[in-house]
This record gives structure tokens, C-alpha cells and sequence, in this order.
């Protein structure tokens, strides 16, 4: 179970990625085989996901069953879910069953693997997948001041026809709330007042959901995050626009983002347009220039969109918006505007920020452009004479091995990368050999989780060591 929770936490941003790719290309089969193989929690989810899509459930169990075994609670969680797809409701509702809720051997092997609240959720879930609704409140209900829960009993009841019981309950914890929001426990409950809303909306009380939360509002009944930005949805998606306006004037860094797209979804793009240009003129806090330059992108103003935020683009320091423009325009196929604009820079931003971000920045422009070539050229030119040029470039080896894929020189590429040690390299690797339909290579290519393991032990002794040095000989070690 440590192994599965490691790959989650370590390898969420990778595997994924890699596996969702796999399964678009056809490449089922290898993920079932890494599942079994290999022990990739990933690998295991994208097979089920891909067995399940056609109606191969059997299959399916058999892939997470010996992760369901381990008692861990995600696991748990997708082999109710296979189960219920299955058309086996009994058997997912034992396995999804809480810890102590029942004498069952299913609950008594779930014990002490997950946290109560994300028990409680799952199997009301499944409740609710069952025809259930009811009793899926019944579980629901004792756990509420846990704000997973409570956003359960919100989300798992729409359309189930029991809102009226739902706000009964929802209606104590928000009165206790709004008497004391800050004391005891009752300061975790500041989430109530938007459920509260929500159940209230979708029920036909629009109305009385604007004004019970817009009075919350008012009367600043916020907690860790507020509540203006699920107000001003609400706001928003009744058209309530003069006082989606008004809530702007006074909460301008929740609200107004909300507001300039109610009146673009509304056809008033310009009356949005004008109200940021103010705001920019006034000189009012909150990222205006941003909102403004991505409303005129949306309007298909990119020139004038890059106009409204070419004002920061040499600024030093926080409020840049050169990236976010670089960004924009190659959304929208404006690569060469995009290169040209990193190269527009002033000299004393370029001293900077160009080896720093801007120049990787446009190699990987260059890339999506077709001018990989070029880009390698470039490359190729940094001095080599004192490494120090050569060694700011970051991921040198990774970046000249993308260039080399998109220009073509797929060989190359691969064999830089099988040269290169570590989970970067071989997630490149992968994704190169995706693209060839060599899905099984592909898996192999990224290192197992023992392998992923011992590299993420080098790289923090390496961190160590090298902060020790840099304690020893005074800071940053100079």
C-alpha cells in the first residue's frame, strides 16, 4: 500500500498522462500486461477504464482486484465502481462499506486504510448509483462537519428528488454558522452557506438562494477561502447582471472576472472591454491587464490583446504578462508573433530572464512551429568556452531531443534518450515511441516504481549535500 500511495503522490503528474495516451492510441493491451507486470497503480486504473468502456468488466475486476486486496482506499474505490458496472450492486456496497459500519469480513479488511470521511463518501456513492438515495443520506448525514462530506451529500443528491431532506439538514449547520462563524468547530462549516445555495437553486428557489447568500455575503460569513466567486456564479447564471456589477465594485478580485464574462456570454463584450479599461486606468488592484488581454483573444483581437498587456512585458518583476501572452498566441497558432515578442525584450529584462526562462521558452515555440531546426541551431551557438553559458540551460539534453523528434530525426531522439538515465528521460522516451505505436516499449521505457524510488533517494541525498555545503561555507556557499 506504501508502494501504491508513493506512486500517487510522486507520480501523479506522469503516469497519467503517459496512460491516457496509451488508451487513445489503441494500446490497451499493454496496460492490462504493465498492470500484472509491473504493479502500476496508473497502469492498472487506465486498463480498468478501457476494459469497462467495452463492456469487458470481468476483465476488469481481475486487473484491480489484487489492489483492492491491499485495502487502499483509491483502489477500493474503482473496484466498487467496476462492480456497480457490473450489475454486482451487493458485493460493491460490502467492499465500499465504512469501517465498523457492519461486522463483515469487507469491512473489517477496509479497516484503518483510509480516512472515515472519504469511506463515508464512496460508499454513498454507490448507494446513490443503486437506487439509493435515501439511504445513502442515512450515511452521509452523522459526518457532515467534514467538509468532504457535506460536499458529498450536495453533489451525490442532485436529481435524486430528496433536496427537501438535504436542506433540512444542510439548513441546521448553516444557522449555526451564521451565529458563530468562527467558533469551535462550527469554523470548518463555512462551505454550507454555497451547498446550501446550490440545493436551493437547482430545487427552483432561485431567488431565495440569491438572497440568503447574497446577505451572507454582505455580512462577510467567509472561511479559509470565501464566498464572493460561488456567489457571483450564482449571480452570473441567472443573468443578474446589474448586481453581479455591483458585488464587482466591492469584491473586484473575486467578482470581476465574473462579471466581465457575464456580459460577454450576454453579447456585451465592448461594455466588458470598457469596464477593465477603467479599472486598468484607475490604477485598481487585481490582474485587469490579464482579463483584458485574454477578452480580446476570445474576440479574435489578438494584436489588441497583446497591445493591452505589452506594458508589463519588460517589467521585472511579478505583474509580467509575457508569459501568459506566450502562451495565448500559441494557442492560437501565433507562433512567430510569440517568438518575435522574446526577442523584443529590453536589454535589461533579457540580462534577466533570458537564459533564466525566456530563451526555453522559444526553443519550444520554435518546435511547435516547424523551425525545430533553427531552434537546435541556436542551441548549438551557445558558447562552450566556461561552461557556465551551457550550464544554464535547463534539461539541455531533453529540450535537443524533443527539437530532434519534431524535425523529424525520430532516431536521433531516441537513441539520446535511451542514453539518459531517470524518469524524465524515459517519460520523453515514451511519449516518442507512443507516437510509433509501440505502446508496450513505451510503459517499459519509464522506470518501475522501485527504479523512480532509488532516484528520488539520489536526488534528495544530492539536496542535502549540497545545502550542507552551502551551510558550511557561509550562504549560497560563496
Amino acid at each position: 500500500m506504501d508502494d501504491l500511495q508513493w506512486q500517487v503522490t510522486n507520480l501523479g503528474g506522469v503516469l497519467p498522462r503517459i496512460v491516457d495516451e496509451v488508451l487513445d492510441g489503441g494500446g490497451l493491451e499493454a496496460l492490462v500486461g504493465a498492470a500484472e507486470e509491473r504493479g502500476d497503480w496508473f497502469c492498472a486504473e487506465g486498463a480498468v477504464r478501457g476494459l469497462c468502456a467495452a463492456g469487458e468488466f470481468g476483465r476488469a475486476w481481475a486487473v484491480v482486484e489484487p489492489f483492492v486486496g491491499t485495502g487502499w482506499r483509491p483502489a477500493v474505490r474503482v473496484g466498487a465502481d467496476v462492480l456497480v458496472r457490473w450489475g454486482r450492486i451487493e458485493q460493491a456496497l460490502e467492499l465500499s462499506r465504512p469501517a465498523g459500519t457492519a461486522g463483515t469480513e469487507a469491512a473489517e479488511g477496509n479497516a484503518g486504510t483510509g480516512d472515515l470521511a472519504a469511506a463515508v463518501r464512496d460508499h454513498a456513492e454507490v448507494l446513490v448509483r443503486a437506487g439509493r438515495a435515501e439511504e445513502a443520506v442515512d450515511v452521509l448525514a452523522p459526518h457532515l462537519r467534514d467538509r468532504r462530506v457535506l460536499g458529498a451529500l450536495v453533489e451525490l443528491t442532485e436529481g435524486q428528488g430528496c433536496d427537501e431532506r438535504v436542506l433540512e439538514l444542510l439548513a441546521r449547520l448553516a444557522d449555526e454558522f451564521r451565529r458563530s462563524p468562527g467558533r469551535g468547530g462550527s469554523g470548518g462549516l463555512w462551505e454550507v452557506l454555497s451547498g446550501q445555495a446550490r440545493v436551493l437553486e437547482r430545487s427552483g428557489r432561485a431567488d431565495e438562494a440569491i438572497r440568503q447568500f447574497g446577505a451572507d455575503v454582505a455580512a462577510r460569513r467567509y472561511g479559509p477561502l470565501n464566498n464572493v466567486e460561488s456567489y457571483a456564479d450564482l449571480l452570473a447564471r441567472h443573468g443578474r447582471i446589474e448586481e453581479l456589477r455591483s458585488l464587482a465594485d466591492t469584491e473586484s478580485r473575486a467578482a470581476a472576472p465574473r462579471y466581465v464574462r457575464a456580459l460577454e456570454d450576454a453579447g456585451r463584450a465592448g461594455e466588458a472591454e470598457a469596464y477593465l479599461r477603467g479599472l486598468i486606468a484607475a490604477g485598481k488592484p487585481g490582474w485587469h491587464e490579464s482579463m483584458l488581454m485574454e477578452l480580446l483573444f476570445r474576440q479574435g483581437r489578438p494584436a489588441d490583446g497583446i497591445e493591452a498587456a505589452a506594458g508589463t512585458f519588460d517589467d521585472l518583476y511579478d505583474d509580467n504578462l509575457l508569459q501568459s501572452a506566450l502562451l495565448l498566441l500559441a494557442e492560437h497558432g501565433l507562433h512567430d508573433r510569440a517568438i518575435a515578442l522574446t526577442r523584443e525584450r529590453s536589454p535589461e529584462f533579457l540580462a534577466e530572464n533570458e537564459a533564466y526562462w525566456v530563451r526555453s521558452n522559444r526553443w519550444w515555440l520554435m518546435g511547435e512551429a516547424g523551425r525545430a531546426a533553427e531552434a537546435l541551431a541556436e542551441i548549438e551557438a551557445l558558447p562552450v568556452d566556461g561552461a557556465d553559458e551551457v550550464d544554464e540551460v535547463d534539461d539541455r539534453e531533453l529540450t535537443v531531443a524533443w527539437l530532434l523528434a519534431q524535425d523529424g530525426r525520430v532516431a536521433e531522439a531516441d537513441a539520446l534518450l535511451r542514453g539518459m538515465p531517470g524518469k524524465r528521460a524515459g517519460t520523453q522516451l515514451a511519449e516518442l515511441l507512443i507516437r510509433q505505436g509501440r505502446f508496450a516499449e513505451a510503459i517499459a521505457a519509464i522506470p518501475d516504481v522501485a527504479a523512480q524510488r532509488e532516484e528520488e533517494k539520489r536526488r534528495w541525498a544530492k539536496w542535502r549535500e549540497a545545502a550542507a555545503s552551502g551551510a558550511a561555507g557561509g550562504w549560497g556557499g560563496r
